[in-house]
This record gives structure tokens, sequence and C-alpha cells, in this order.
């Protein structure tokens, strides 16, 4: 049995109180599997397809996870976060769950393809083989139509999560065939208590928690990160440089160097240890010092002989490999450059929200209550009009960006900063 005082899995998940018992009476029925077989489960509201969605930070990756740790778990009530299974599930190394996730800008079909192959094998060690796709939204068309095959007739003991924002970023076909499971933005309060039961001092748990606007992981690095907050701050500055349109030039490039920067530092270790573990595999500048040929073996001296120099081993495909791994992580830092510009512009946004808030003497609170200075200074200088006009500037902006991920991001934000100028 699970001890009650201790966390479970689905203490992760802030603020999902209704998703949490949903997910819960799943896990419950899905552990008839091991009794009375799949179809008492399905029969007690276990399904092979779930479709988690909700908006960006409200955990939809964190619910997915949680579900699979209760599926596997081997305690009562499910999901106790204590027992092997559910620690293996929640640091990605269950041997019965395989979690895709988009490497750059899209997955692909070869990736869903080896997924469909995993979803057929047997599970090793608990009643399902799982499999979780964050950010499904992103599939290609071959890649979609390739997983609806697999939901249209599951394996017996496979069940798919898929992660999106909403159900309209998925196809038809495919949502048709899963158990929806909408979350929400956590409240305010629901994610100062989690910063402060974490570590957090109030004060700055308040703030990140205002600023991340419920986004419950931006708000954990605000809280936890000078860094952050200094991207933070200085993203929240750039209307105040927007005179002539060098500074607006000048103020983009500086957005976007920022957010470069960022995804870099990100990604700088992991290419590297890919790379490495992808030479080491290879046998990649790995040398030999060659083989004495039979007609060498009396003493004479051939090429490859003793006392020849080691030569580096070739490996066939070696080459077009690392090209491979080299273009996937270009695309990947793509992605998280394009991420962590849509992070800027969200705090962009929530400046000229509070700027409007201030015009119309709205009785709300601000998103970034720490700078209500600078928010009184652009309220005094504008008109509302030209607020909203700004306002929604930054949000076309953002969507422009995700709606076209070609888009040069410098730009973007260029067009973005005459916008904020001349509105």
């Amino acid at each position: 049995m699970a001890d009650n005082g201790s966390v479970t899995v689905w203490d992760a998940l802030v603020g999902q109180d209704a998703v949490v018992s949903t997910l819960t009476s799943a896990a419950e029925a899905a552990a008839l599997v091991a009794t009375a077989g799949p179809l008492a489960a399905a029969r007690a509201g276990m399904t092979h397809s779930w479709l988690f969605t909700g908006p960006a930070g409200s955990g939809l990756a964190e619910a997915a996870r949680a579900f699979a740790a209760g599926l596997l778990c081997e305690n009562t009530p499910p999901g106790c976060g204590q027992c092997p299974a559910c620690h293996t599930v929640l640091s990605d190394t269950a041997a019965d769950l395989r979690t895709v996730r988009p490497e750059g800008l899209s997955i692909g079909v070869r990736d869903v393809r080896a997924l469909i192959r995993d979803a057929a094998s047997a599970p090793s060690a608990g009643s399902w083989r799982i499999l979780l796709i964050d950010d499904a939204d992103r599939f290609t068309d071959s890649a979609a139509n390739a997983l609806l095959k697999a939901l249209e007739e599951p394996a017996e003991r496979a069940v798919f999560l898929l992660c999106a924002p909403s159900v309209d970023d998925v196809l038809p076909t495919i949502r048709s065939r899963c158990r929806s499971v909408a979350l929400r933005l956590p409240t305010v309060e629901d994610v100062v208590a989690v910063l402060v039961r974490e570590g957090a001092d109030e004060e700055l748990a308040r703030v990140a928690a205002q600023a991340s606007q419920g986004h419950v992981g931006q708000a954990r690095r605000l809280a936890a990160d000078p860094q952050a907050r200094a991207r933070r701050d200085a993203v929240l500055r750039l209307p105040s440089r927007l005179r002539r349109t060098g500074d607006c030039l000048a103020a983009a490039a500086d957005l976007v160097e920022a957010a470069t920067a960022d995804a870099q530092a990100a990604g700088a270790d992991r290419d590297e240890a890919e790379t490495e573990a992808l030479k080491t595999a290879l046998g990649v500048g790995a040398t030999s010092a060659g083989t004495r040929s039979a007609s060498t073996r009396g003493g004479g001296r051939a090429g490859g002989g003793a006392g020849a120099k080691p030569r580096s081993i070739q490996v066939r495909g070696a080459a077009g490999a690392l090209k491979e791994l080299e273009r996937a992580q270009k695309s990947r830092g793509r992605r998280t450059v394009l991420d962590s510009l849509d992070r800027a512009l969200v705090d962009l946004a929530g400046l000229y929200r509070d700027v409007l808030v201030s015009q119309l003497r709205a009785d709300v609170t601000l998103v970034h209550p720490d700078h209500a200075d600078a928010t009184a200074q652009l309220a005094s200088a504008a008109t509302p009009e030209q607020t909203l006009r700004r306002w929604e500037a930054v949000l076309a902006t953002r969507q422009a960006l995700a709606d076209n991920p070609g888009l040069v991001p410098q730009l973007a934000t260029e067009s973005l900063a005459l916008a904020l100028r001349d509105a």
C-alpha cells in the first residue's frame, strides 16, 4: 500500500483537481486488466488513447506522465510516487514507456512508425505499453496518417497519450478516437503555494506567479534563476527605447540575440553530449594499429604489420549519421529560439495589458506589478487606443511566428518594434 502522507505523482498537477479525479479513476480501472482483462478495464473507464489539452504552462506533459505512472504503479491507490515503477516513469527510464518529443519544428513519420512498432510489443514489466507524445499538434501529414491507423486498431495492451494546446490543433479523425482531458491554467494563488512549498521567498514567488500568468514552469524559472529575471526586465524596458528607427532596429536585434543566447545555453551541453555519444557508438576517432599479414609473419613488414602507424577507423555511414544529427540539432535549436522569443512576447503583451488596465482604471491585478512605475509612464504618454493597437501588434507577431516557423525572427521583431513606435 502507498503511504498516504507521501508526495504522489498527482501532486505535480497544480490546480487540476478535476483532472486528477478523472485520471485516478481511469488508473484504478486500468488495474483491472491484471485480474479481469482489458475488456473489464475498458468497461470501467479505461481507453487506449487519450488527448491532453490546455494552454502552455497548464501542465500537459506533467499530467500525461503522472497518468503513465498511475497506469504502471505497483501500489494502491495508483500513482504513489514511491514505487520503482513510478520513479522510472518520472525519470523517463521505464521499460514500458516511450516518449516522443519534437526535436525540431515537427514530428515526422519516421518517429511515429518507431512508436507504432513499440506499441505492438507486449509490456515487459507492467500491464501496459505506454506511448507518450508531446506537442501532438506538430505532426506532419504523413505522421498523423500513420498514427491514425494505429489508433483505429490499437494493440491490446498499448495506451497512447497525446498532448496538444487544443482539440482543434489535432486532426478530427485522431481526436475522435481519443478521450479528451482538458487542463486549465492554475490560479496565481495555486502557483504561489507551490513555489513557497519548494522554498521560494513568498514575495518573489508572488511576482513570479503573476508575471508567468499561470505558467508553472516559467514561474519556477523566474523564482529560481536571476538571469531569467534579468531577461524579463530587459524585455519590459523595450518600449521605452523606441524613439528613432535605429533604436527600433537595435531593440529588435537585442531581443533576438537574447533569445538565441538563451537557446544556445539550453542546448549546448546536450548537443555536445549527443555528438560525442554518436561518435563513440560509430567508432569515429578510434584507431587501429593494423594486423600482420601471413606474408610478414616471418619477420617481414607490411603496411598493416607490427610497427605500422595507427590509422583511423572509417565506419561506413558515419559521416552521414553525424550530418543528420547536426541537422536535427539545428532544427531543435531554431525551435528553442522561437520558444524563447515567444516567452518574451508574452511578457511584452502582459505589459501593454497592464498599461491599458491603468488607463481605464480597471480594478484588476497587474501582470507585472514590480514594473508599476514603467506602466504608469507608458499610460500617461499614450491613449488607450494606441495601447490597444500596440497590444494587438505584439499578439499578431506572436501568432505570425507560431503559424510560420520559417519567418525570420529578426524581421518579425523589427517590424513589431516599428509598429510599437508608430501606433
